[in-house]
């Protein structure tokens, strides 16, 4: 389990880099990428996600996602022949949150002088952590649990992101989350990954950021919880409706 450990480390580790990177490009202040908008954010994380299963795949399936890893875990409850078991589960979450908050590090010390460059306080907050267009409680954990819903449905309808296919599979991954940027994403922006909302977020309030915000604690469980649900009614739904029918690669429980 050490070695899946690690693959999650460096496969969420790159997500967050290449994902957070984009964004931090596109908001501070005197990047050559500043203002070049929704399309870009959500291409460059459609690629960043296609970078880190890529490098996760073939040691953990990469997940990179503790919500995959969730659903993965309910689809052995259901089906003991699928999915990975549950001792599994606290091993993916730490390797993801560890590569998450490690991501959110290194787009810091990347980006370093032009932290100071950008007055706006919530602009760096939005490189690290997602939030929503329009506060409202309820809607909020609905787009993160349809968002998540989608991700995980569809990745079980082509199977897992680590699959034999290699780059091939890794791109269908990619394009989904594409997909779902573009779609669904204006509402909440669709962190659809506790792991890639927490992680950075924690980065973010232990950072020196210059003139930095409170980190918003107060939104920051609807990205985590919701994700999870939406992971959960996937893979019910999914093994309700096509209960032989998967391409799941990952070995399952003992």
């Amino acid at each position: 389990m050490v070695e899946k450990f690690l693959a999650e480390v460096l496969g969420t580790g790159t997500l967050i880099l290449l994902g957070d990177g984009v964004v931090a490009g596109v908001l501070l202040t005197r990047s050559k990428a500043q203002n070049s908008g929704w399309i870009v954010i959500t291409m460059g994380w459609g690629l960043a996600v296609f970078c880190g299963v890529l490098v996760a795949g073939p040691v953990s399936g990469a997940h990179i996602n503790p919500a995959v890893t969730l659903g993965l875990a309910v689809q052995n409850s259901i089906d003991s022949t699928k999915g990975i078991g549950w001792d599994q589960v606290p091993v993916y979450w730490a390797g993801q949150m560890l590569g998450a908050f490690l991501g959110g590090v290194l787009v810091f010390l990347h980006y370093y002088p032009h932290w100071g460059e950008t007055e706006n306080a919530d602009l760096k907050l939005a490189v690290f952590c997602t939030a929503p267009a329009i506060r409202s409680t309820t809607w909020n954990i609905v787009s993160e649990v349809i968002g998540t819903f989608v991700l995980i449905f569809v990745i079980l309808a082509f199977g897992t992101p680590g699959s034999p296919t290699g780059a091939l599979g890794a791109l269908s991954v990619a394009l989904l989350v594409v997909v779902i940027g573009l779609s669904l994403g204006g509402t909440t922006g669709y962190a659809i990954n506790p792991a890639r909302d927490l992680g950075p977020r924690i980065a973010h309030y232990l950072l020196p950021i210059p003139g930095k915000r409170d980190s918003d604690w107060s939104y920051s469980w609807i990205p985590v919880v919701a994700p999870l649900i939406g992971a959960v009614l996937a893979v019910v739904v999914y093994q309700v409706f096509f209960p032989n029918f998967m391409f799941n690669v990952i070995p399952p429980a003992a």
